[in-house]
């Protein structure tokens, strides 16, 4: 059986399809579709993301999931930041609404909290931390490293396209004229906040896995 090489510290499936297609490739010697598996499929715990900032959380998770499997973890921590909303929901976006994962209500409620705003008041960006932990082995020295990416756009009345999930329906990134979620995965990869954080982390990566 294929051993596992990498886990990616997440339970969510939307998250997991983004990230092994980003790693898909990258990584010499690695198998993303086998021997990258997610934190359930590694037994690692879902963990409690009780930072105060994406940076934060990201290490929190990655930290948990490679001291419960022995291996390399790469986390993330995302969400959207409104500038009217002075930043928020920022790390509680996932749970705006009160519940944790509930897409429909999140957007809901904060398009019921913008709708007298104006478009050019509605302006707004996707941020991701990414972090990867590494667990050292002989002379090697424990890793962790945590990048950051951004994507910048305006927030849409209402929601826009099937594609994504979380706010991708109601963000369009600036220079477009489609939001988030009406862009072909390929396309969003190129320019998201979570493609730019993992770009900029897989040098770590690929060293950590050579």
């Amino acid at each position: 059986m294929t051993q596992p090489r990498l886990v990616l510290a997440t339970h969510n499936q939307g998250k997991l399809g983004e990230l092994r297609e980003l790693l898909r490739g990258q990584i010499p010697g690695v198998d993303v579709d086998t021997q990258v598996i997610d934190a359930a499929s590694a037994g690692a715990p879902d963990v409690a993301e009780t930072g105060v900032s994406f940076a934060e959380n990201a290490l929190l998770k990655a930290h948990a999931v490679s001291e419960a499997t022995g291996l390399p973890a790469i986390a993330d921590d995302s969400g959207l930041a409104v500038d009217v909303l002075g930043g928020a929901p920022g790390i509680f976006s996932a749970r705006w609404s009160g519940k944790h994962g509930d897409d429909a209500a999140n957007l809901a409620l904060l398009l019921a909290q913008l709708g007298d705003i104006a478009t050019e008041h509605r302006a707004a960006r996707f941020i991701c931390a990414a972090a990867l932990v590494a667990p050292g082995v002989e002379l090697v020295e424990p890793v962790e490293v945590v990048e950051l990416g951004e994507l910048r756009g305006t927030l849409l009345t209402e929601p826009r396209g099937s594609n994504g999930f979380g706010y991708d329906p109601i963000l369009q990134p600036l220079g477009l004229d489609r939001s988030c979620a009406e862009l072909e995965s390929a396309e969003k990869n190129r320019i998201s906040h979570r493609g730019q954080a993992f770009r900029k982390l897989l040098p770590a990566v690929v060293a950590a896995l050579s």
